[in-house]
Parts: C-alpha cells; structure tokens; sequence
C-alpha cells in the first residue's frame, strides 16, 4: 500500500469513529467530498468498517450519478440539464464541451486539466442554461462562451508557466 493509499484508509477509519456515521451513502459522499472521488481503496475501507462485500458497495456507488471513480480535473465541468437548461438548448452545450474537450460525460482530459459531467439541476433555472466551473456558476451559456472559458485558462496557464521559469531562473546560481 503506497503513501496515499495509507492516508484514504486512515481518514475512512478515522470517519467511521464517530458511531453516529454508520451508513454507506453517507460514508460514500463523505469519501468523495474528502477526496474529489471515491477511490478503489477508499471504497474497500467503506466496505470492511460496514461488513460489507466491495461488489455491494461498487453496486450502490454505480447506482447514483453523484458519485465519480476517477479524480476530477483541475477544472471540473458541471454542464445543467434540468428541465430549463434542457429547454434553452443545455445539451448543445454539453455537446460543445466534449468536442472541444475530447472527452465524453464523467472522463478527465489526458493533462488532467478537465473533468465534465452532466447535472440535473444546479437550482439557477432563471440563468438557463447554466455551467458550472468548479464553483463558479455561469448563466446563459453559449457555445461561444465555451471557447471564451478555454481561452481565458489557456491564457492563464501560459501566465503561470512563464512566472514559474522567470522565478526558476532567477534562483539559477549564476
């Protein structure tokens, strides 16, 4: 077992010491939210501390589309299709978003930089359609406004790449 594998174990013992907290759903979204995703090893803690066979708590876990098995991009992308968001054309949205991506509902970009996923309603249906990154909620999508959202981190990605290698050789001994 490597050194994050110890650290997911230790936190799922450390979260089943409270008596009160003796339920897979609740176990399972705590782990996620911990983690950013329910790691295999995470899950097979989960299912030990409850007695639980790791095929029951994979088949619960599958069951609801909260629950992701793969960590998140550093950007993750939640695209709404609720009722609204459908309407106002949220699905050429999503669709925009894997193509430009490369990358369908639920994967993570090859850099680790995206993650997409479809949600049901982020409860900002007079803003439809809506797109969540990370926290921040964007309304009144539009395709064009995916390419802006890539721009813009692109852009910002080069920034910070160009202010790590002036910093990295200003500490160069000469």
């Amino acid at each position: 077992m490597n050194e994050d594998e110890r650290e997911i174990v230790e936190w799922v013992n450390e979260y089943f010491n409270d008596k009160e907290r003796w339920n897979l759903i609740g176990a399972l979204q705590a782990l996620q939210k911990q983690f950013g995703y329910l790691p295999k090893v995470g899950r097979r803690a989960v299912a030990a501390r409850l007695n639980m066979s790791p095929a029951n708590v994979h088949a619960v876990a599958t069951f609801y589309n909260q629950f992701r098995f793969v960590p998140p991009g550093k950007y993750e992308i939640k695209v709404c299709l609720g009722t609204a968001c459908a309407v106002k054309q949220g699905k050429l949205i999503l669709d925009h978003w894997k193509r430009r991506l490369g990358i369908d509902v639920g994967e993570v970009t090859e850099d680790l930089e995206y993650s997409l996923d479809r949600v049901d309603c982020v409860g900002c249906c007079t803003l439809a359609p809506v797109t969540m990154v990370g926290d921040e909620t964007l309304g009144d999508m539009a395709v064009t406004k995916v390419d802006g959202i890539l721009l813009r981190n692109q852009i910002q990605k080069e920034q910070e790449a160009r202010k790590a290698a002036a910093q990295q050789s200003q500490n160069k001994p000469d």
